[in-house]
């Protein structure tokens, strides 16, 4: 396993460097001078060249990155030029809100999702089937945009159940019970169009395994029939469906940008729309290369956790 483990880990560095080659040139070809966005009203010729000296961009855009990863290298994102702070302590500050807000979502998009590709699977060509399929299938084509501001409307705004923005009361709370109820609609959102894709994918795994032989052999040999789907089946289904879930996981953290902008939730997410907006490069540079290599954690996590399952995978 430690081996399997360290092929994997070896395979990621060449996708992070293609991905900081990616975010580097995305933002090094935005049209438009970063200096003068940066300093506004106050962009004077002099000024526009003292904050490009400050922040290389006087140099050749290859030394720019080279400049940029050695630093990454060292541990140092630089310095917002905006916020005046550390780039790393800005991102780690938003990141543990938006790893609470995904792994809700990640948790109950798992959940249900597998829930529901269960019984539907289980239950093919009833009534129970055809209402999750439904489902499933308006939960996937409803932009998340556009049920976060639904949600919004039906339960903080008509019904004055849940607050509609933040992670916390502007004055008081602080506690579980305010973090709770702040985190169901965001999660929720960011949860219903993974949960469609982990059910049809776990419906599509249960109704291929439930046709194997092994299957009917179990059921002919009278074995209880929970014990077929959930020891069995599932099992076996489970293989297929873990990497699905690791994808999701990428999704959740990924979607976490403008489901964070729609509930004003202080995560990675809205501090990138802001750090875009003022166009703080070393901020964004950073910000999206930690999301990216998030989303390539999760999918070496979950190629671990498949192969724990099926142990022919390592070779």
């Amino acid at each position: 396993m430690t081996g399997y483990i360290l092929k994997r880990l070896l395979a990621a560095i060449p996708v992070l460097f293609g991905l900081s080659i990616i975010v580097f040139l995305i933002m090094a070809l935005i049209p438009g001078d970063p200096a003068q966005a940066i300093l506004g009203n106050f962009a004077t010729p002099e000024n526009i060249a003292r904050v490009n000296r400050e922040l290389g961009l006087d140099k050749p855009l290859y030394e720019q990155y080279f400049v940029w990863v050695g630093n990454l290298l060292q541990g140092d994102f630089g310095r917002s030029y905006i916020l005046n702070r550390p780039v790393l302590d800005e991102i780690l500050e938003r990141f543990g809100a938006t790893l609470i807000l995904a792994g809700t979502s990640l948790v109950l998009c798992t959940i249900l999702g597998l829930l529901a590709g269960i019984v539907s699977a289980v239950r093919q060509f009833t009534w129970a089937d055809r209402v999750i399929t439904f489902i499933v299938l308006i939960g996937i084509s409803v932009p998340s945009f556009f049920l976060g501001l639904l949600l919004i409307i039906i339960f903080s705004v008509q019904l004055r159940l849940l607050p509609p923005s933040g992670m916390f009361l502007a004055y008081g709370g602080g506690d579980l019970p305010d973090l709770l109820s702040h985190l169901i609609l965001p999660a929720a959102t960011l949860a219903v169009v993974a949960t469609g894709v982990v059910a049809r994918l776990t419906r599509a795994a249960m109704l291929e395994v439930l046709r194997q032989d092994y299957v009917r052999t179990a059921r002919a040999k009278g074995v209880d029939e929970r014990t077929v789907i959930y020891k069995h089946a599932f099992k076996a289904a489970l293989v297929s469906v873990v990497p699905v879930i690791g994808i999701q996981a990428g999704f959740v953290l990924g979607g976490a940008v403008y489901i964070e902008t729609v509930f004003q939730w202080p995560g990675i997410g809205a501090m990138l729309v802001k750090a875009i907006s003022t166009r703080d490069i070393l901020l964004v540079q950073g910000g999206v290369l930690v999301v990216a290599a998030s989303y390539v954690f999760f999918n070496l996590l979950a190629d671990v956790v498949q192969s724990l399952l099926d142990p022919r995978l390592k070779s």
